[in-house]
């Protein structure tokens, strides 16, 4: 039996993959490489030594994904992919909706069809809005302020109105707060297309040379240091949250939410210090307005996962700004490939060649 991941080869998805192979599960990743490369999955292999079967398809076609449950044993879904930039999501609501919440339809769709009702999603801490006080537990209102955030918060109402129609089903949302981070082999990263929207890649790609300045937008909150706090988790924390998570939604039935981050908020400019103290890198920034809608604080309560999943965040901030820098720095182009895909295909991991059959 098998985990199914779905947008197994981005950011989060490929360090979790990780975490499971090295916990003896066996995984099958399905991902449309729209905003990841496959290259990512190699390295995986690489770094465990263990294969994976990897099928390119978009999770909008139903057929072929159909085929998936078909051919392969699975046991759950881990559901990682979607599109995820909030501003974009304001200018392209409608791609949004249709990607977020369509495929996992489709997805929910077949899990049924095929008695698979054992499912993680990926939610985001954006589901709360511009919340009143800090920190954020999972009882707090949901008050999703974009696009983005909207679609992540109607998955979640329409993953528990499934259990409520069938309690067969075991559900578990994960809403995460700020993955910075990289594998500590320096082999996986964030790898964002053109100017990155995070802070972590940000200050990265300014430390080797590609962008000039770190735009800080706004240094007037009411905040030590006047610019925004927020809850920053270390990648491969928050892919072992994903472990904790399976391992509980395999044992029970329900719906359980949880919020993955530290419990500690750190502002823009302590980040860029832990930076430059963990690197010896100095980096020049410009302090800009502040952007319509941003939160001052935000950051986790994460007790819920710690008393229910047996999960805490265990790196520091000096271990999210080195192994930042320890991938950017060894991969200052990221994954630099470009492979011409035809969809949709098996790719064999063992070399990541095609089969024309």
């Amino acid at each position: 039996m098998a985990i199914l991941i779905t947008g197994g080869a981005g950011f989060i998805g490929s360090h979790t993959c990780i975490e499971l192979l090295n916990e003896g599960y066996e995984i099958i990743v399905v991902d449309n490489f729209s905003n990841s490369k496959p290259e990512s999955l190699k390295r995986v292999c690489e770094i465990t030594g263990k294969s994976i079967m990897i099928y390119y398809l978009d999770l909008l076609d139903s057929e072929s994904l159909e085929k998936v449950f078909l051919v392969n044993q699975i046991e759950a879904v881990i559901h990682f992919a979607g599109l995820k930039a909030v501003g974009e999501s304001v200018k392209e609501s409608l791609k949004y909706y249709k990607n977020n919440i369509t495929t996992t339809i489709i997805i929910c769709d077949l899990m049924q069809k095929y008695s698979v009702k054992k499912l993680v999603f990926s939610s985001s801490a954006t589901v709360y809005g511009l919340p009143d006080t800090v920190p954020i537990s999972e009882e707090f209102p949901l008050k999703a302020l974009n696009p983005y955030g909207r679609t992540k918060l109607m998955v979640e109402e329409f993953l528990q109105d499934i259990f409520i129609s069938d309690n067969e089903w075991s559900i578990t949302i994960l809403r995460y707060f700020n993955p910075i981070g990289a594998h500590e082999s320096g082999l996986i990263g964030e790898d964002p297309s053109g100017t990155p929207n995070n802070l972590m890649p940000y200050i990265t790609k300014v430390a080797v040379g590609q962008l000039k300045v770190l735009n800080i937008f706004g240094n007037g909150y009411s905040t030590k240091d006047g610019t925004g706090v927020r809850d920053y988790i270390h990648v491969v924390d928050l892919a072992n949250g994903h472990v904790a998570a399976l391992d509980k939604t395999l044992k029970s039935t329900g719906v359980n939410i949880y919020n993955l981050g530290t419990g500690i908020g750190y502002s823009v400019l302590e980040v860029v210090s832990a930076f430059e103290s963990a690197t010896g890198v100095k980096i020049p920034i410009n302090i800009t307005h502040p952007r319509p809608g941003d939160a001052a604080i935000c950051y986790a309560d994460p007790m819920k996962a710690e008393k229910e999943l047996n999960w805490i965040a265990k790196k520091s901030i000096h271990d999210m700004c080195a192994d930042s820098w320890r991938w950017q720095s060894r991969n200052p182009n990221g994954y630099k490939i470009n492979e011409e895909l035809e969809n949709p295909r098996l790719i064999q991991s063992e070399d990541f060649l095609i089969p024309n059959n």
